[in-house]
């Protein structure tokens, strides 16, 4: 009695753009113990450390929001949003996170030039974000949110972006996790924690300018159609609502009457029902023979209901 081995299927590269291990930073700061002097307070900090790590063992005065640094060693950090820029005796203005913490540098985070750089660079990320943070799920626990209320921001002074017609549509795809890129900042975090963490490779930046967004390196439209393990760390890492685990999407949210997250976008992908769940390299390389299709929704809305409430948003509203 003969029997065949069934064939075996290679799992296929996971991109062939950026391979996982690709976002990962050089190491910074010195190889030596460094005394840092940071508002007056000297310091010794590790070797590696950055002027962030020495600000942040230090009770200052000023607040230094740092979005795109995340604390672990496999993401950044990458001086993505530089909001966390503080003035040296030595360098001048330098962004906090990045900087290595070179013995005997002295730190003013509350200088003039420093904190107008911080200032001007938050409200550039604000003026850039779907401030509608009430319908948010990440209402409360986001990171862009308490800075804007540690910095007093009252309005960001570059306006905000409330034009429908401007906004992609939220990716509602992926039974896991949902995809508004119209509240990410571009801080990178995801795509080192997808590529270099989890080595997965399924996140990439994509585009240029204006046109930069969290993008998919099987090329794939939806988070539905993508390579996606549903691991979840690139929810983790998010400092936003543009990266939401499903069924806790809607937990902080304080909705207006007829105005809801999805309406105020305007346009939803929905999931096709094809979604696969986490995949085996096997299954990975079975769901990239399939090209499902995505149906893209005008989301619901409550007629002049809505149309009332977004004109009085725009008009004024709260938007934190």
């Amino acid at each position: 009695m003969s029997s065949e081995n069934p064939q075996q299927i290679d799992a296929p590269p996971l991109t062939e753009e950026i391979a996982p291990g690709t976002a990962t930073d050089p190491p910074v700061g010195s190889t030596d113990v460094a005394t840092v002097t940071v508002d007056g307070t000297t310091i010794d900090v590790a070797a590696g450390a950055t002027l962030l790590d020495a600000i942040e063992a230090v009770e200052t005065d000023d607040y230094v929001p740092a979005l795109c640094s995340y604390d672990r060693h496999e993401i950044g950090p990458r001086s993505e949003c530089r909001t966390c820029m503080v003035e040296t005796d030595e360098h001048g203005v330098v962004p906090a996170c990045s900087f290595p913490a070179e013995d005997g540098l002295t730190v003013q985070t509350g200088a003039a030039d420093a904190a107008e750089a911080r200032d001007v660079n938050l409200d550039l990320v604000l003026s850039d974000h779907n401030l509608r943070c009430t319908t948010c799920g990440k209402n409360g626990r986001c990171e862009l949110q308490d800075a804007a209320i540690e910095q007093d921001v009252e309005e960001p002074r570059y306006g905000v972006r409330d034009d429908r017609d401007d906004y992609e549509p939220i990716d509602d795809s992926s039974s896991f996790i949902q995809i508004d890129r119209n509240k990410c900042i571009l801080c990178n975090r995801c795509v080192e924690a997808c590529n270099d963490v989890q080595v997965e490779g399924v996140l990439r930046m994509e585009g240029s300018g204006q046109d930069t967004r969290i993008g998919f390196q099987s090329d794939a439209e939806t988070m539905e159609e993508s390579t996606c393990v549903s691991c979840g760390h690139c929810v983790t890492v998010c400092p936003t609502g543009s990266l939401v685990e499903k069924g806790i999407e809607n937990a902080t949210t304080i909705p207006l009457p007829g105005f809801t997250q999805k309406n105020s976008v305007g346009k939803t992908y929905e999931s096709t029902g094809t979604s696969k769940g986490p995949m085996t390299p096997k299954k990975r390389t079975e769901h990239r023979l399939e090209t499902p299709t995505t149906e893209m929704v005008d989301s619901p809305t409550d007629d002049d209901t809505l149309s009332d409430t977004w004109d009085d948003a725009q008009s004024g509203g709260d938007w934190l």
